[in-house]
């Protein structure tokens, strides 16, 4: 399985939204402008996420989209899976040999769990360890 776009924007547009988790809606040209991604494409994106009822738009000069559960309910799988469709690693496994064939099911089932288990929490505490560990202190 290859993460397209999509996906990799739509966790970006999510990740966003979970850092100003309770300060308000944030809108798509912010998102935009601070990570040079298309205001256009970030669009089309937030409406399956909002079909799926993972965010909510608010309308309004101040407006944007806001999450509609708290960042720690929200897993990355859920948003994968909105915008990538099933996780499917090897297509056709069915007729492959046994041996081969429980390696591709391990696979599947070891990035099902590491998404299913990574909520948007963790991935604002590790965009925030990011940040901090690219600031040099001298003395």
């Amino acid at each position: 399985m290859k993460i397209s776009t999509k996906g990799r924007y739509g966790l970006t547009i999510m990740i966003e939204l979970a850092r100003h988790y309770g300060s308000g809606p944030v809108s798509l040209k912010v998102i935009a402008e601070q990570n040079d991604l298309s205001v256009h494409y970030l669009e089309q994106l937030a409406a399956p996420l909002r079909n799926a009822g993972l965010i909510k738009s608010i309308r309004g000069a101040y407006g944007g989209y806001v999450l509609v559960e708290e960042p720690a309910k929200i897993k990355a799988g859920d948003i994968i899976r909105v915008l990538e469709g099933p996780l499917i690693l090897v297509e056709g496994i069915e007729k492959e040999e046994p041996a081969k064939q429980a390696l591709w099911l391990k696979m599947t089932e070891a990035v099902k769990e590491v998404l299913n288990t990574t909520t948007l929490a963790d991935l604002t505490e590790d965009q925030k360890k990011d940040n901090n560990e690219q600031y040099m202190f001298y003395i």
